[in-house]
Parts: structure tokens; sequence; C-alpha cells
């Protein structure tokens, strides 16, 4: 399937792949505002923002409007960076990978350098790299870029096998 097919309510297919199979399993959902290990507010599915303030709670309903927001926003970002085609299941590692890190870690990163040159199969194995935070590798972090490198590689193989 294409990666323009349309999903739900502005979601591509690629979204909500990213959002049911890496982001929610990865992030957990903490209704209540918390400090994140590398000091940033945080809210629901590892939402962050201006609007995240201390002691705020939100509803079940808030989190799942504000995870929606933050893929579409993330997919958005990464579509703007990529200029080489990507298929559903690398287009959703790598939009978990920016909803995580941020589209400007990826911007400058070797990862998109080796995705912009149609190194596919490199740029996945740029993924494990990015388990840090705070200056010292976070075992969850461990787990989301190992379950991101299998999709992106599964997608990378598809990709070869139609060129």
């Amino acid at each position: 399937m294409s990666a323009k097919a349309g999903g739900v309510a502005g979601l591509s297919l690629a979204g909500l792949l990213a959002m049911s199979f890496l982001i929610k399993p990865h992030e957990s959902k903490v209704n209540e505002t918390y400090v994140d290990p590398v000091g940033i507010y945080t809210s629901c599915y590892g939402h962050t923002g201006p609007e995240v303030a201390p002691e705020r709670v939100y509803s079940d309903v808030e989190c799942e409007k504000l995870l929606h927001e933050d893929v579409i926003e993330h997919d958005s970002q990464l579509m703007r960076l990529v200029k080489v085609p990507l298929n559903d299941e690398m287009r959703a590692a790598l939009i978990s990978f920016v909803y995580n890190v941020g589209a400007g870690n990826l911007a400058s990163s070797t990862l998109l350098k080796k995705l912009n040159a149609g190194d596919y199969i490199g740029a996945c194995h740029e993924l494990p790299r990015w388990i840090y935070g705070g200056g010292r590798p976070l075992g969850g972090l461990v787990r989301r870029r190992e379950a991101e490198l299998q999709l992106c590689l599964q997608g990378a193989r598809k990709h070869a096998e139609t060129e």
C-alpha cells in the first residue's frame, strides 16, 4: 500500500501504524503531567509543548486527541525532510522516531543523510544509535528503537524488491 493512502481523519496508514504499534506501546499513557527523564514536562502519550503545565490532568479523550494531532504533525515534519519515497513500514518507523526525538534532531542526523541518499538499510541501522536520554542509555529507548528498526528494515526490504 502506498504512503499516500488516506487514513482516519487526517492520519495516513503509516501514521496509524506508528500510533498503534510503536508509539502507544512505548510511550505509555499518563494522564497527569510529569517530568520525563530529560527534564521536559510531558503528558498523555509523551505529549510535550507549551500548554503542558505542572499538575494538569488530562482525560482519556484528551490524550487520544493529542496523540492523533501529534502523529499528524510529526508525519508532516518527517515528510518535509525526506526527499525519497517511503513505504508505509519505513514511514511508520520514522514517524515514531520523529515523535520521540523531534524533527530538528532528524534534520541534522546521519540517518536522514543516508535515507535521502537512497541508503534505506543504512538509514534504518542508524535508529539504534538513538537510545540515550540525559547522556545515558535508557531501556525503554533500546526497546523502542529495536521495534522501529525491525519495521524499518521490513519496509526497506520491500522497497528493494520493488526496485
